[in-house]
This record gives C-alpha cells, structure tokens and sequence, in this order.
C-alpha cells in the first residue's frame, strides 16, 4: 500500500501533519506512538513519520519510538520531539536548551560541499519553531543539514539509512513551503505514488461501508451541515435504498434550516427522509443548564434516544451513520486520541450515551473538512450544501452561553441571520471566500445602552469570523469595518433583547472557534 504512517507522540496537532501528508496525494493514517505493531504495520507503511510533543526524552515515561520500527528499514522523518526521539534512540544526546526556541525562526541549510544530500530541505528557510530541548551531539551516521540561531542541529540526516530530522514544524502554516518537506519526504524518499484522490477516497469508503453493514438497513443522522450531508451521501452511493435519513428539527437551528434540509436531501440526493419535530423536547431537557459539557452530553443523548424510537418505526436497523471528522476526534479525545489532550466533548463524539442501541457508521472520520468537501463535489452534491456554513451537532446549544431559553434561541437565531445574510451579499461566504466559518455567539452578559433616549439594559453578541483551512487552526477574519458596522447597527435596531455587539478578534489556538 501506497501510505505513511505517522506517530503520535502527544502533540495537539499531530493530526495535521496527516493533513499536509494527504495534500500530496498520499494515503497515511495516524497512531498513538504506542500503538501495538500489527496495527501499524497493518497499512503497510513506506515510510514513518513522527510528530511532535510535550514531553523531553530524558523524562522518565517519557514516549519513545518501539523497535519494530527502526527494524523495519523504511525511512523515517522525526519533527521536533520525534527529532529528538530519534536522537536519543540511535545513541545521540539532548539536552535542554539555555534559551527556548519559539515561533517565527530562520534556518541556513547547510553546504555539504558536493556530498549527496537529501532534497527534503529544498525551498525552506522561514519555519517556526516551539521546543525547548534541542540535540546536541548527533547519532552516528548523521550530519547536520541546516541550522538556525539557537539550533547547531535544526536539520539532521542519515542519508544512507534514509533517516531524517527537523527541529522545526513543517506542518503548521507559518513555515512557507513546508508541505514540499513532506512531499519530498513521501514520494522522492520513500518511494510512494500519490494516489489519494477523492475518487479513491470514494472507492475506498464505499467499500468499507458495504463490508460494514451488508444488507441491512441503515439510518443517517443529518442535519444539513457539510459533515453529516457528505456521510449520507457516502453511504446513499454504497447501499442505496438501504439507507434511510433521519433529520431531527432540535429548535436549536438556524434560519430556515429545516426547509433547506428537506430539499437538498429529498430532491438533490433522492434519499428517504424522515423529519421530526423534537424542539420542545431539547429545550425542555436543556432549561436552567449553563454548563456547556453538560449542555452537550444532553444534546448527545437526546439525538441517540430520538433516533432509538425512530429505528423502531423502519425496521430497528442497528447502524447509525454521523458525519463524524478528524477535529471531532481530536478535540474530544475519543478512543482513538487518548494520548491527547481532551478540549471539548462533541455530541457525536464525546457526548454519545454509553448505552446507546446503535453501531456507528463514520466514513469520514478521518477526514478533514477540506478533504470532505472534495469528496462532496465529486459525488455531484449541489455546491450549496457542501460550501455552506459548518453547524455544530449540538447546534445553537454552544453559541447560546449560559442557559439556553426559547426566547434567546430565538434572539440568537435573528442576530446570526442577520450576520450571514450581510457577509454572503459582501462575498465573505461560500466556496473561495475569504472567511471560512461566520456566526453570532450570545452573551449571558448585559449592559446598560441608550435607546430612543430611554436606558437599557440588555444581552450582548458577539462575531465570530474566522478563515482555516483546516480547522485545525484558524486566523480571525479581517472584515471591513463598514460592513461589521453595518452588521451590528442590524442586530441592534432589529433584534429585541440586544444592545451590545462585539467582535471576537482571537485565533485558535489560544482559542477554539466555536466559544463552548
């Protein structure tokens, strides 16, 4: 197999080397640095890659690299901490550093006067760095490739064996061409055909699908978002009239979202589709909540109890299809991530019951959002649906802070209409724009304003822009001033119960984009 395997060694953002592996066209999956060797090996790698982390390698417990895979002969490309395991696994030494190394650095390569040399380095010299080890004597074999103002070892190879180390993060987007590094690293080193396309994508997941749940009948929890369409489509084009979609109006949506579900689903996909009307039933569960994991765990829990009853009226299918991505799976920590950090639980994720009656079905669970989005256009998925506004499952849930009451639903709803309606006639919205993600956030916060020389007193919003391509991490859009004005001055004239609104200006990280 055509593929890279990459191991995590506790970064956040190890997932996103997996995504610059992919934008090569090559195949590669992520496992926890730990993970047992037939399961790696299961994929067949050409090559390893290791990710970064938080740990040093003199620490006791600290992750290293399993001997299976130094035995394999296959190169290996170690980033930061996996340079530094790799170091410290072939007799070199690391030390901490006197001064740390973060954020914007430049490296010199290194003239090896006429030695062969490795092109991985070809074309970097701005990278970002974030370490506060560095190597300070080499393994044997290896000889420096570039350097930087506080790294003698920025870059270091054994070209013979095909091992490689970068002290830097080729991964991020703040070191210009560091997607070259990996795609020098997959095909010119190890040899690999790039062959990851969506068609195969496609191929691929239809495959799994049909060895999943062969002739049973299927039900697909959508909700009109990217994520959850492209599932269904996925599965739609595997079993077809197996598949049956469930839509559940929560009260928790955007403007005429039910509507545009309805159509896109029942006249652009052809599938059968199921709608109900649960909105008393979520408000209900979610009065006098403020905690947003609780708010969460309860959306989760709803959605699987709704989906149970409805499984009873076609058949009791047992599986469950979820548009479930890589972000959702990072970002809650599930089974598959359990060396990472856990940021938030996702209501198909994190925030499933324990008990539930179903077997997921996730063809894009190792996916990203731009990955997706490929996948939907080469389905033919009407280009409405698949650039539309990512939606969280749990839906206005996390947007409305504090407790989540039918009138500032409804408050939040106008407000984030409002929004979308001005960023999409001033071309902020949709497939090449400049702003990725756009919503209100409502504010459990009041203050005192002047209206019609009368005071008031009343919630405050927030704008939350943001332009990814990832959504791994993300900038905060810069939108004109005239039209943030002009979106505020709407908010504040036509929604009742808002005088404040506010632009959110903070990039994830530190952040996450939505605000629970």
């Amino acid at each position: 197999m055509n593929s890279i395997a990459i191991l995590d060694f506790g970064s956040q953002y190890a997932q996103i080397i997996a995504r610059r592996v992919r934008e090569t066209q090559v195949y590669c999956e992520l496992f926890p640095w730990d993970a047992p060797q037939e399961k790696i090996l299961a994929i067949q790698p050409q090559g390893f890659i290791l990710s970064g982390g938080p740990k040093s390698v003199y620490e006791e417990n600290a992750p290293f690299i399993q001997q299976f895979i130094l035995e394999s002969g296959l190169p290996i490309l170690g980033i930061c901490y996996g340079m530094q395991a790799l170091t410290h696994a072939l007799g070199g030494k690391v030390d901490p550093s006197a001064q740390r190394e973060y954020g914007h650095a430049e490296i010199d390569i290194i003239d090896r006067r006429g030695e062969v040399t490795s092109p991985l380095l070809f074309g970097l010299s701005k990278v970002w760095m974030s370490h506060g080890d560095k190597v300070t004597q080499l393994p044997e074999g290896f000889v420096a490739l570039a350097k930087s103002g506080n790294s003698p070892y920025a870059a270091m190879g054994d070209v013979k064996r095909k091992y490689f180390g970068v002290q830097f993060h080729p991964e991020v987007h703040h070191t210009p061409n560091g997607i070259e590094l990996f795609k020098h690293f997959a095909i010119d080193i190890c040899g690999i055909t790039p062959d990851w396309t969506p068609v195969n994508i496609i191929d691929d997941a239809v495959e799994k699908i049909r060895k999943q749940v062969g002739n049973e009948r299927v039900l697909a929890a959508v909700s009109g978002g990217v994520d959850s369409s492209v599932a269904a489509a996925l599965v739609h084009k595997a079993i077809g009239d197996q598949l049956v979609c469930v839509f559940v109006d929560t009260g928790l949506l955007r403007a005429n979202e039910g509507t545009q579900v309805a159509s896109a689903f029942r006249e652009g996909l052809g599938a059968e589709l199921i709608t109900v009307d649960a909105a008393d039933d979520f408000l209900g569960a979610l009065k006098g909540q403020t905690d947003p994991e609780t708010k969460r765990r309860i959306v989760g829990e709803k959605f699987i109890r709704i989906f149970e009853r409805e499984a009873k009226n076609v058949g009791q299918p047992r599986f469950l299809v979820q548009g479930t991505i890589y972000p959702d799976v990072v970002e809650s920590s599930g089974k598959d991530r359990d060396k990472a950090a856990k940021i938030k639980s996702h209501h198909n994720v994190g925030g499933l019951p324990e008990d539930m009656q179903f077997e997921l079905v996730e063809p894009l669970r190792y996916l990203f959002k731009d990955e997706v989005r490929l996948v939907g256009e080469t389905l033919g998925l009407n280009q409405g649906l698949v650039w539309r506004q990512p939606f969280p499952g749990p839906g206005l849930t996390v947007r409305c802070l504090g407790e989540c009451t039918p009138e500032r639903v409804s408050r939040l709803r106008a407000a984030d209409a409002i929004l979308l309606e001005e960023l999409s006639k001033a071309g902020f919205l949709g497939k090449g724009a400049q702003t990725s993600q756009a919503f209100v956030v409502l504010l459990p916060v009041r203050s005192v304003g002047v209206m019609g020389d009368q005071r008031t007193y009343q919630e405050a919003a927030a704008i939350r822009a943001v332009s990814t391509d990832d959504f791994m991490t993300a900038d905060w859009s810069r939108l004109p001033f005239e039209l943030l004005a002009k979106v505020s001055s709407r908010i504040v004239n036509e929604v009742e119960g808002i005088n404040r609104v506010v632009y959110d200006i903070t990039s994830k990280p530190p952040a996450t984009i939505e605000w629970e």
